[in-house]
């Protein structure tokens, strides 16, 4: 291999090399130190994945990859505009995921891609301890997961897709969903009257999610925490407390940390940000 080569090959390895997330252990004792304070804005979508990802809640009971929530880099990147097109190049480079959650509207989770393949495996590999056939998952992880990056998938294209790696059987795609890596896409109808307005969800049968598999407790409780956490700044007399003293708040309903709600509420535009001479406030927003 000549010079030329060997610079390009160095190049690509460290570029690749580069995209890779942190494991979470590594540094961890410096990421506990650093508040959030000290570290809730950032320029650059890719570090402040790293960072939150690094910074993820260990969750007892629960086998989860660390996941970011769309809201908490609004919070940290104040360009919504470069968030929304660095995660775009992010997923379209299979650095990432983007996966819709249904504890709101606009909830998007953000899993690096090599975490989203573990969840994965971990999930396949528990299942072996049981019978049954999981060729399926294998085509799902080569088939499937490599060409399709959207978020969502219509049923004859999975059907094909996994068609590529052998006979489709009428219960593998129900192996799928039964694991957590699908689930049926919803659609939610706003209905208005004079006296209420109401929703309705309908379930098509023709599309899919994809799904973060064990999920579902976390979400509970990251529904939960966000409840928890506006009902007791709103019992507070002007709504408001310094980040620093309620970041050391402990929550009783959620298994997520007091950082990585405030970083979900504040990117939301549920709580906002104030800086004063002692540091920064955090306080309800205005409805």
């Amino acid at each position: 291999m000549d010079k030329t080569s060997e610079e390009a090959s160095s190049k690509g390895k460290k570029r690749q090399r580069d995209q890779q997330p942190t494991d979470p252990q590594t540094n961890q004792l410096h990421h506990q130190i650093l508040s959030l304070e000290d570290n809730l804005s950032f320029t650059d979508t890719l570090v402040a994945l790293r960072m939150m990802r690094a910074q993820f809640p260990r969750i007892d009971k629960v086998s989860i990859q660390p996941f970011i929530l769309r809201s908490q880099l609004y919070s940290s990147v104040k360009d919504r505009t470069q968030v929304d097109r660095e995660l775009e190049s992010l997923r379209r480079e299979k650095v990432v995921r983007i996966f819709k959650l249904n504890t709101g509207q606009d909830d998007h989770a953000v899993m690096f891609f090599d975490d989203y393949l573990n969840q994965m495996e971990n999930v396949v590999k528990r299942l072996e301890e049981k019978e049954g056939d999981l060729e399926v998952f294998k085509w799902f992880r080569t088939q499937v997961i490599d060409s399709k990056l959207e978020p969502s998938i219509e049923h004859q294209e999975l059907y094909t897709l996994l068609s590529l790696g052998g006979m489709v059987k009428d219960g593998h795609i129900s192996l799928l969903i039964n694991a957590g890596l699908l689930i049926l896409k919803s659609v939610v109808l706003w209905s208005f009257s004079v006296l209420a307005s109401y929703t309705r969800q309908l379930i098509d049968p023709n599309m899919y999610w994809f799904a973060i598999p064990n999920i579902g407790s976390v979400l509970k409780g990251l529904s939960q925490g966000r409840k928890e956490v506006l009902s007791f700044l709103n019992r507070r007399r002007y709504k408001e407390m310094m980040l620093a003293s309620m970041e050391k708040k402990r929550l009783r309903f959620s298994p997520l940390d007091m950082r990585f709600h405030l970083r979900d509420l504040i990117g939301s535009g549920h709580l906002k940000t104030v800086q004063t001479s002692t540091g920064l406030l955090v306080r309800v927003s205005k409805d």
